[in-house]
């Protein structure tokens, strides 16, 4: 009896203390940490490689927009130059280059270049002050045509080589092809801009992934042997990533939305000045109008699709290794 009463007096062992569950292990903890440093400097690091893709895309649309105004404006004028003969009038053979054009129906207007226009015209390549007397200096006569046809100068370029001989007619074709490989090369540069931006955002991604599958490995091996599916796991890490993608692109979106918006204040503002004509003259008014933002918005979405595949690749990768 007293050895019942003492085995009933003992008190049982008290239990170890492991302390606190880290925090991933917690209850209702999600799988990838919400934030941390290193999802910080990825939401940095993706809204920076946005901003550049972003300009980089809204650049290739501006100059695509320039391009087909300069074309547009270029391919609506021609020009007639009249070369000084001794044996012929000057004047009398401007004023029928004159009038073989306004007769065209496809002309819309008609103006003359006078003798101190075409001589400015010169200035800047030989200087101000020179006696162009003896210098026998072309008269131009500048023909706009009429906008929604194609022109066909065929008529126009035979009646000036049979009523004035010293005339030739330039439609520009060599300035317009020029432009247009020009606009083009600027183009595809650009383009190719945004393609590196996004492969180095890919291997940001990559990275980043890695190093968030690091930290966690213990986690994802014990939930990978006691039967958790894989896609849940890889999931997990593609819904976080796809919000650091989201949050990242957004802020990379709006800083290159606002440096456009401000470029086309300025270039409104400066417009005036010398400065600002010949920006506008290259540029226009600076404004990449709605396929441009639009192109930007899609730039931000891919940035953000690419986010969640790479890391849901990267992760499944991983897993598949573990067997």
């Amino acid at each position: 009896m007293m050895r019942r009463a003492e085995q009933t007096n003992v008190a049982p062992a008290a239990e170890p203390d492991l302390g606190p569950l880290p925090e991933t292990l917690r209850r209702n903890q999600p799988l990838v940490p919400a934030d941390s440093v290193a999802g910080r400097a990825l939401v940095t690091v993706i809204a920076i490689l946005t901003f550049l893709a972003a300009l980089a895309a809204g650049a290739a649309e501006l100059v695509a927009g320039a391009s087909a105004e300069w074309r547009s404006s270029v391919s609506r004028e021609v020009t007639i130059q009249v070369k000084p003969n001794t044996q012929r009038d000057i004047e009398a053979d401007v004023a029928t280059a004159t009038a073989v054009a306004g007769a065209d129906p496809q002309v819309d207007s008609v103006s003359v270049y006078s003798k101190e226009e075409a001589e400015r015209l010169l200035a800047p390549w030989l200087g101000t002050g020179l006696d162009l007397v003896e210098l026998p200096v072309p008269r131009l006569v500048v023909v706009r045509l009429k906008g929604g046809i194609t022109p066909d100068l065929a008529a126009m370029k035979q009646q000036l080589a049979e009523q004035v001989p010293t005339a030739s007619l330039d439609d520009h074709r060599m300035w317009i092809a020029r432009l247009s490989t020009m606009a083009g090369t600027l183009v595809v540069i650009a383009l190719a801009i945004v393609g590196l931006v996004l492969t180095a955002a890919a291997l940001a991604i990559a990275f980043a992934t890695r190093g968030a599958v690091a930290s966690s490995r213990e986690i994802l091996e014990v939930l990978h042997f006691v039967g958790a599916d894989d896609r849940f796991i890889a999931r997990e890490f593609q819904l976080r990533f796809l919000g650091l993608g989201l949050k990242g692109g957004a802020i990379g979106c709006l800083a290159a939305i606002l440096l456009i918006a401000a470029l086309g204040f300025l270039t409104g503002y400066w417009r005036a000045s010398p400065g600002g004509d010949q920006i506008e003259a290259l540029f226009g008014a600076f404004d990449i109008g709605w396929r441009g933002y639009g192109a930007v918005i899609v730039v931000t979405a891919i940035v953000a699709a690419v986010t969640a595949l790479v890391s849901r690749f990267t992760v499944r990768r991983h897993l598949s290794g573990l067997g």
